[in-house]
């Protein structure tokens, strides 16, 4: 990274990876202060779209010196796209962080909709930005975290062999869901903020019933905020009633599942929904 890049993320490097299905990513690699793989090595916690949430989440791997609330030691790996793909990320994600067949609700539809008629869209873009989620491959960028970018992490930073984590938010969050219902056993904690299920025929609840009784091991934290839920826009009032909706299919279950409240916009509360899942999955 730059020296300007190094000031503001320090202990960060970043590489360029493609994965097995051809896809080119960015890789944030932010280690804890003073991190000798010698002396103790830790696990990971995967967080994506980097592009976005770099900046606001591998800040808080000082809260591993916090004295008041310490949380366990772990390397931040932030995933995103490199390039001039970097410029497409918002509409990319759509693509890897979705879970395939996941139905496209109208309100989302409306809501891009809205982006045309306002200027923040331009009529190619949004149908660019659709056109990604009708052939959504959340399964193949699940892959490319566990099987392709995991073992060279593990290998060049010198990682504990288990105790990873995973944190997404809105659609990041709905992959998270998906990968805790799908194949959570290589992840020990996985947060999911604002999850993207703005369907109420979504596949995460589908892949729930499914699974009847007896819940994954791996602990799961769900946020989502109030402003979503108490706010006039229909695409994040759905997405907030379809993740209560979720949990409360958990209650009559056995796992181990936290969930928490934010005061905040879906726009601001990424670092909060951090910052929730450290302190609840993570804690010293």
């Amino acid at each position: 990274m730059s020296t300007m890049w190094q000031g503001c993320l320090p202990h960060t490097d970043y590489f360029e990876m493609r994965s097995s299905g051809g896809h080119d990513y960015g890789v944030w690699v932010t280690t804890p202060p003073g991190y000798d793989p010698a002396a103790a090595q830790a696990p990971v916690v995967y967080v994506l779209d980097g592009n976005w949430a770099v900046g606001m989440t591998a800040p808080l791997i000082v809260t591993q010196l916090d004295p008041m609330q310490s949380i366990q030691p772990y390397i931040q790996v932030s995933v995103g796209y490199a390039g001039e793909e970097a410029e497409h990320w918002s509409r990319l994600r759509n693509r890897d962080l979705v879970p395939p067949g996941e139905p496209i609700a109208q309100e989302y539809i409306d809501a891009v909709e809205m982006g045309i008629e306002t200027g923040t869209m331009t009529r190619e873009q949004a149908d660019a930005y659709l056109a990604e989620l009708s052939d959504s491959r959340g399964d193949m960028f699940l892959n490319f975290l566990t099987d392709d970018l995991h073992p060279r992490i593990e290998r060049d930073y010198g990682t504990a062999p288990s105790g990873h984590g995973l944190f997404g938010y809105s659609y990041g969050g709905l992959f998270s869901l998906y990968a805790w219902l799908t194949k959570s056993t290589f992840f020990e904690s996985i947060g999911a903020g604002s999850p993207g299920i703005v369907n109420a025929d979504s596949q995460v609840f589908a892949r729930l019933q499914a699974m009847g009784d007896t819940l994954p091991a791996t602990k799961l934290h769900v946020t989502f905020n109030d402003r979503e839920l108490l706010g006039d826009l229909a695409v994040y009032q759905n997405l907030a009633k379809n993740a209560a909706t979720f949990l409360h299919r958990l209650t009559s279950r056995s796992g181990s599942v936290t969930s928490a409240l934010m005061h905040e916009t879906h726009v601001t509360g990424l670092q909060a929904s951090f910052l929730s899942y450290l302190r609840t999955c993570r804690a010293q």
